[in-house]
């Protein structure tokens, strides 16, 4: 009787787990580890979220490395793990080779990314979701039913991935093969006196005779062409460089450093030094090192993960970047997709400036190249280690102030700047414009290049982003609707992402989707507005600490700011008080938590409603970086639905707002 229920018991747990199994493969959005990235039919403004579900996100099914582990291998393909990835054979490609080519079938050409989960099929070209793959990682059962199934499945996938496959890239016409004598015409045109002229033949340059443009090939893991470079001269004379296509291009450009290296052997190679652009990378050519140079597709704006599976074959990767405070925070950025184990860096000082700079410089690379260090994840540390990054902090101190406005130069004499890594809260009274200001103030940021990702959850994304739009066009566009196409192509080349979520939403949802997007976008701000609407109030949580749960929240935040190297600002309500007091740090809801953990904390103060000649004007009520408080008058443009300054006409006014803010330091 006993054995009976126990063998029903596990019965019905097998037909749970099946029944659980068929409705989580039924799912439309991504995977824990995978974020949703699709276009708005307002703007084509990319959305991010890590949920599209039809159910409650925090039902989602968890797809985890352990389990991508466990799947392939029982269905008995081999398969290596690599630094950032996994390479296995193509399930889909392999799976019925009477369709293709037996000569077309490879092993190992399909790589799955540990951190994010999304897989790249060298064979078909597609980059898809593990959720989307899974299922035919099937143990080896020939049944006629089971192939019947699969075949389904295929036919299913090969629809999804011909909306996914993006199209080909070619050269533009009329280019010119770059040979030996050629080569020698394009470094006099561009005054490469130091680059060895064969290294342009090396990497399969073209040129453009008529516009004297050099384009250099990015090439994926099979060593198909994916984008280009091109090398021209703006009108000023200055030499510069654009990569086609503008945003995640999967492409490399490689060059092994010494001539004494054959083809064959420099594949072999395991050492590699990655540098962000083509000078750099023809520089490297002059110098004998047993690696090989490769410029990344696109320099500091992010590191695309199609890229990872060609970079996967090296044990050393050198990262030599800018030798500034931003180009050493890319830098520690990058190394965490790349793997830091196996990651070392050209330390950002003086004497340490870029390859092409100094060769031009006189400067011996190879040396350079061999004081490159490890960063690794020590608990503690000596001063010793510190040393060159309080020298390069010195030497670069307006980089390490962060980004400057452009709308808001007050702020730049208060806070310096805007940095990484910092966490900032804003409040302020109901309806005194804490969104609208926020969205120009993180805009006027974006349009430096800054990226961002924006969590609003108090109003819905086509009203943000139509602000966005408005505030950056500097009129309204209901008026002027003919302009709209215009601004709103420029709007969408922006490195502007928005999370899908509105409403009460589990902190870990939102963490889980904050964390893929500064990993695949390599998000540098994230906004939340604002807290409360986060928190929301719900059946589960009307028993718990309220101050409590507010807490928690702020402090995975903080972590993230600091482990990330990304500045987060949260936007959260004060309390309810007098309408003649000033809000102050106390006044932030909740308890002392967030003007604690703040870096800045930021209060608009908005007078108009209690006195005649009331004004509103933003206060910097804490700044951790310089110690400067201050206000910044905030005069409310309705055209533009802007608060950007505008420049003093009159010398004394802009002495009594200084003489202000240094009283209230």
């Amino acid at each position: 009787m006993i054995s009976n229920r126990i063998l029903y018991s596990c019965n019905k747990m097998c037909q749970l787990w099946n029944s659980t199994r068929s409705r989580h493969s039924d799912y439309q959005g991504t995977t824990r580890l995978v974020l949703n990235n699709r276009s708005s039919p307002l703007t084509g403004i990319r959305n991010v979220s890590s949920m599209d579900y039809r159910e409650d996100p925090s039902q989602r099914p968890v797809t985890s490395l352990f389990n991508v582990r466990k799947i392939i291998k029982s269905s008995g393909l081999e398969f290596s793990e690599g630094f950032a990835c996994i390479r296995t054979v193509c399930p889909v490609c392999s799976a019925f080779p009477e369709s293709v080519n037996s000569s077309e079938v490879k092993k190992e050409t399909i790589f799955v990314n540990k951190t994010t989960g999304c897989f790249t099929c060298s064979a078909c070209q597609y980059l898809g979701h593990w959720e989307n793959l899974e299922r035919f990682f099937l143990p080896h059962i020939k049944s006629a039913k089971t192939a019947q199934e699969m075949r389904k499945l295929k036919d299913s996938f090969m629809l999804k991935k011909k909306s996914g496959v993006e199209r080909t890239i070619e050269f533009p016409n009329e280019l010119l093969d770059v040979d030996d004598t050629l080569a020698v015409d394009i470094c006099e045109t561009f005054k490469l006196k130091e680059i060895p002229t064969t290294s342009l033949v090396a990497i399969s340059s073209r040129w453009d005779a008529k516009h004297q443009e050099l384009y250099v090939p990015l090439l994926d893991v099979e060593s198909r062409l994916v984008g280009y470079k091109v090398i021209y001269f703006l009108d000023d004379g200055t030499l510069t460089e654009k990569t086609i296509p503008d945003s995640n291009c999967s492409g490399l450009s490689c060059l092994k450093c010494s001539t004494t290296i054959t083809k064959a052997s420099s594949k072999e190679q395991t050492n590699a030094i990655l540098v962000l652009n083509v000078l750099d990378l023809l520089a490297l050519s002059a110098v004998k090192i047993n690696a090989t140079a490769i410029c990344l597709p696109h320099d500091l704006k992010s590191l695309p993960q199609q890229c990872l599976p060609a970079l996967e074959r090296f044990q050393k990767l050198t990262l030599w970047f800018n030798y500034d405070t931003a180009g050493w925070d890319t830098a520690r950025n990058y190394a965490k997709k790349l793997d830091e184990r196996r990651c070392l860096f050209v330390r950002p000082t003086d004497a340490h400036p870029t390859p092409a700079k100094a060769l031009s410089l006189g400067l011996d690379l190879k040396s350079i190249y061999s004081k490159a260090q490890p960063i690794l994840h020590q608990s503690i540390t000596t001063f010793h280690a510190l040393r060159q990054d309080v020298l390069s902090d010195l030497q670069n101190i307006d980089k390490v102030q962060g980004v400057k406005w452009k709308r808001y130069p007050t702020l730049n004499k208060l806070l310096k700047g805007h940095r990484k890594g910092e966490l900032t809260v804003l409040t302020g009274p109901t309806g005194c414009g804490k969104t609208t200001f926020m969205s120009d103030y993180s805009l006027d940021l974006v349009l430096q290049g800054v990226s961002t990702l924006w969590g609003s959850f108090e109003i819905r994304n086509t009203r943000l982003a139509s602000t966005l739009l408005r505030q950056m066009a500097g009129r309204p566009l209901d008026v002027n609707l003919s302009e709209f196409d215009h601004w709103a192509d420029e709007f969408e080349r922006l490195p502007l992402y928005f999370m899908t979520f509105h409403g009460q939403q589990p902190i870990k949802v939102v963490m889980d989707a904050i964390e893929h997007a500064q990993y695949v976008h390599d998000i540098q701000h994230v906004i939340i507005d604002n807290l409360q609407f986060m928190m929301g109030v719900s059946e589960e949580s009307k028993h718990a600490d309220r101050y409590w749960k507010q807490d928690a929240i702020i402090a995975s935040f903080r972590s993230f700011a600091t482990r990330k190297n990304c500045h987060v600002t949260l936007v959260i309500h004060p309390r309810k008080e007098r309408d003649t007091e000033d809000l102050t740090t106390s006044s932030i809801f909740g308890g002392a938590k967030a003007s604690q953990e703040a870096d800045n904390v930021l209060i608009i103060q908005d007078k108009r409603l209690t006195s005649v000649r009331g004004k509103k004007y933003l206060q910097v009520a804490k700044n951790r970086y310089s110690g400067d408080l201050g206000i910044m008058p905030l005069e409310f443009d309705k055209a533009s639905l802007s608060y950007a300054q505008k420049r003093k006409k009159t010398e004394p006014a802009e002495n009594q707002l200084e003489e202000i803010n240094s009283d209230c330091s």
